[in-house]
Order: C-alpha cells, then sequence, then structure tokens
C-alpha cells in the first residue's frame, strides 16, 4: 500500500461523521459539507457530494450497456476542518478534555464543547 497516507496507531480521527466540516486544501477549497464516513486507517474523509469522481464501466451481464458512474474520492482529514459556527463558515481545531469521566471534543480556539 504505497503512497496511501496512514494514520498512526495514537493518534485519533477528531473529524466524526455527521460533523460539518471545509476543505481547507486541495482542488475543492473552501467547500462546506457533511461526513458522510471516515477511514481511521487511511487517514481519509468521505463528503457528501464533494470528491467525486466519473469512472468508465465496462459492459457487463448486470450492466449490459455499461456507462459511467461516480464514485466517492476520500479527502485526507488534515485537509479539512470542523466547522463551529455554520452561519460565519468559522472553523476551529479539535482537542479532547475528560468530562464527568467521559472524553468529550472541545475547540481549542475557546474551549467549548462540541
Amino acid at each position: 500500500m504505497r503512497n496511501q497516507p496512514t494514520v498512526s496507531s495514537r493518534q485519533t480521527m477528531r473529524i466524526k461523521k455527521g460533523d460539518t466540516v471545509k476543505v481547507i486544501a486541495g482542488s475543492q477549497k473552501g467547500k462546506t459539507a457533511k461526513v458522510e464516513r471516515t477511514d481511521a486507517v487511511k487517514g481519509l474523509v468521505y463528503l457528501e457530494k464533494v470528491g467525486l469522481i466519473k469512472r468508465h464501466v465496462k459492459p457487463s451481464q448486470l450492466n449490459p450497456r455499461g456507462g459511467t458512474k461516480e464514485l466517492h474520492k476520500g479527502l485526507p482529514v488534515s485537509n479539512v476542518a470542523l466547522v463551529v459556527d455554520e452561519a460565519k463558515g468559522k472553523t476551529a481545531k479539535v482537542a479532547y478534555k475528560v468530562k464527568d469521566g467521559k472524553k468529550v471534543r472541545i475547540t481549542r480556539s475557546n474551549g467549548k464543547e462540541i
């Protein structure tokens, strides 16, 4: 598995499924979307309607006409930032804190719980 970004076993994915994130690097920079799924081993996040690519499909017995289909291409987790204020589109880094015996996510900028 060369050329695949990997996340160390010590690191955790600070972006979770259902979070709203903003793309901060790459060709999709500036777009805001919701996280569909994450892949912690490869360090990728899959966003709704962002990172779609088209692939040609050869004709087969199941699909006799062939054609094209859209696939999701994962974005590296380092290229997205969590959106804290959806109205302003403000982003923040994520940290963890133990509160009442449970591990919770907080924003690094102001310490508010996510």
